[in-house]
């Protein structure tokens, strides 16, 4: 991996400084939870105080058809929003260039169309620039020609390039090439997850982690190098279900013949670390998916099923589960404990996710790593007086981007690497 300089020591004095950010938080127009735009301020004032002339750019949602492969520009996936919310924090005034595309193929040629307006940041008649959504572009997530013409076209434009969006971890034009054609810093937001990573790869111990996920495909690599590396791992979701339909040969609705295959492969491979995986006695099942309704759901004990039994929908973990001695024994003797997890189908299911935040939080000495995305803005709506206490204390760190944590895992499932080895002064 090539290292970044830091931004502290940058000559920004006059430069056009373009900053990829991971503020995809937008849902339909709306911004539900801004805490991966906050977190980026003290990058932004940086660079102000510096001299620095704002450009910034991030991806919002999927806009690219997966089917057609077209690119949707809509005003659902438009920055607006998120230009608006920094405007009203900051006093600082954006202005969202409307640039010609192409229907179905999104933004290509752009520099005729963003040269007067960056010409008048330069001259100081506008304050900053909020570059329209990355995946509207048509080299974003192309690995050929037109990733290469967007890199080089973005660096005709600006001086300089720092990148902030440690969420955004694919390998995308502007996460990437872009950085290659000009002077490249990290942002305080990337040195600071990163620096926290390192209390993931080198953790106090015992290391308990807690995933929990809707497919298996995503996290069998990250699940097996946490299996390895961890002293105990808990898991949640649909992964929950396929590991225990793969391991107690039951069927559960909702677990697919793939999902169970990795599940199985997951289980064989478990076998060579004996009493790593703690098991959640209690799992919810609910006959529909729309709502917990009085006498459509039930709890069972899992050591109270049988081979051949067959589950509707298993939404959630029941509390109980947490108050298992056993389970409370590891989570309360744990040093560092690390969350990327959403126990239940939220809104309606969510006693597990309640259960296991509280019963973490009992815990006051151990460092506790939570990931960014829907763990995060759970635990928020659940259980704001928390929330709101953990964001103040020194034992908790939130990154702002679970699957990006994920995805260091599992490229250093070997756990010899040292992230914050990757920055350089």
């Amino acid at each position: 991996m090539k290292s970044l300089r830091l931004l502290k020591n940058a000559d920004l004095k006059d430069k056009i400084v373009l900053v990829r950010v991971d503020h995809n938080v937008v849902k339909k127009g709306l911004i539900h939870d801004p805490y991966r735009i906050d977190m980026t301020f003290s990058t932004l004032f940086n660079i102000v105080a510096k001299g620095g002339k704002l450009v910034l750019m991030t991806h919002n949602g999927r806009p690219k058809n997966k089917k057609t492969g077209e690119i949707e520009i809509t005003a659902d996936t438009s920055v607006e929003p998120i230009a608006k919310y920094i405007e009203s924090k900051l006093g600082i005034e954006f202005v969202v260039p409307q640039l010609k595309y192409s229907e179905g193929e999104g933004i290509d040629n752009f520099v005729d169309d963003l040269k007067p307006v960056v010409g008048q940041l330069r001259n100081g008649e506008i304050d900053a620039i909020y570059l329209p959504n990355t995946r509207w572009f048509k080299g974003e997530e192309d690995k050929g020609e037109f990733a290469t013409q967007m890199a080089e076209r973005l660096a005709s434009l600006v001086d300089v390039y720092v990148n902030d969006a440690f969420g955004s971890w694919q390998a995308h034009t502007s996460t990437t090439l872009i950085a290659e054609k000009l002077p490249a810093y990290s942002g305080n937001l990337m040195q600071k997850e990163v620096e926290n990573l390192d209390k993931l790869f080198a953790p106090k111990r015992p290391l308990v982690a807690v995933v929990a996920g809707s497919k298996f495909d995503t996290k069998i690599k990250p699940l097996n190098a946490l299996l390895k590396q961890a002293d105990y791992l808990v898991l949640g979701g649909v992964i929950y279900n396929a590991y225990l339909c793969a391991k107690y040969r039951i069927s559960i609705n909702g677990v697919d013949a793939e999902d169970l295959e990795l599940a199985k492969s997951f289980v064989e491979y478990s076998k060579q670390f004996p009493g790593k995986i703690v098991e959640l006695k209690h799992i919810v099942e609910s006959d529909t998916l729309e709502a917990k309704t009085e006498g459509q759901f039930r709890k069972h004990n899992i050591e109270d099923l049988k081979a051949g039994d067959k589950l509707n929908f298993v939404l959630d973990v029941g509390q109980e589960s947490f108050e298992d001695s056993s389970v409370r024994d590891v989570f309360l003797n744990a040093e560092t404990i690390f969350v990327n997890a959403v126990m239940g189908f939220t809104p309606n299911f969510c006693e597990g996710t309640i259960a296991l935040n509280k019963l973490i939080d009992e815990n006051k000495s151990a460092m506790k790593l939570l990931g960014g995305g829907d763990t995060l803005q759970e635990f928020k709506t659940l259980l704001p007086g928390e929330y709101l206490k953990a964001v103040d204390d020194k034992t908790y760190y939130m990154f702002t981007g679970g699957g990006a944590v994920l995805e260091a895992v599992q490229a250093g499932n070997a756990w010899g690497i040292k992230p914050i080895s990757y920055i350089a002064d």
